[in-house]
């Protein structure tokens, strides 16, 4: 049992290992890298972004204003999102390093612990985004007919409305709207864990030819 238990976590070590192989020659090799990892997050925030608000909050679509609206909010959003999903994935590289050399096994495993607890922690990131997003929308694009900028909301009751409906969803969960915010936050939080997905999958793979012996 415990050579088996030795051989999943060398099986694991070293799919792992190969990945960031990988991973670095390509990075090496690559023109321009930031830039591009950025422009791809800022592209796969927007794409998540349309296809939550189809899919959660469809009603936007039957009113021009709010389209309208939700259309600024897509800027701020993109590139906020991609600041902070890049910010992760450098993060995941790190602790994805240091738990390659790492002695023991406990070690390993608590390494990639903090990366999912990071990751789980990125869902709470969506509620900044687009806190920040909506009010500078607001700020800057809403204005009266003589041009004057009208703020309506401040960004402090902006965090206060985000975060009570962030409160109502540990309440209630199991709420119309409060599952729609759930669903909402977890679609625009995949772009963030992507990274951590690579190493749990590389686990869970070591597993299934663990639990085949």
């Amino acid at each position: 049992m415990q050579t088996n238990e030795l051989e999943y976590f060398d099986t694991w070590r070293g799919d792992l290992s190969l990945i960031l192989e990988r991973y670095e020659a390509w990075r090496l090799n690559t023109k321009f890298y930031f830039l591009k990892i950025f422009i791809f997050f800022i592209f796969l925030n927007d794409i998540s972004y349309w296809f939550a608000i189809t899919t959660a909050h469809s009603e936007i679509f039957t009113s021009k204003k709010e389209l309208l609206y939700y259309t600024k909010i897509q800027i701020p959003v993109a590139f906020l999102g991609a600041l902070f999903d890049s910010l992760s994935l450098y993060i995941t590289l790190l602790v994805i390093r240091r738990a390659l050399l790492s002695l023991t096994n406990l070690s390993y495993i608590s390494h990639l612990s903090i990366d999912v607890l990071i990751a789980i922690a990125a869902t709470f990131w969506v509620l900044f985004v687009f806190s920040i997003s909506g009010w500078i929308v607001k700020s800057i694009f809403i204005k009266t007919e003589d041009k004057t900028v009208v703020v309506t909301e401040t960004l402090e009751q902006r965090n206060q409305l985000y975060a009570g409906r962030a409160v109502a969803a540990v309440k209630n969960p199991t709420g119309k709207e409060e599952m729609k915010n759930i669903y909402f936050g977890l679609i625009m939080g995949l772009s963030a864990i992507i990274p951590t997905c690579v190493h749990i999958t590389c686990a869970l793979f070591s597993l299934r030819f663990y639990l085949k012996r």
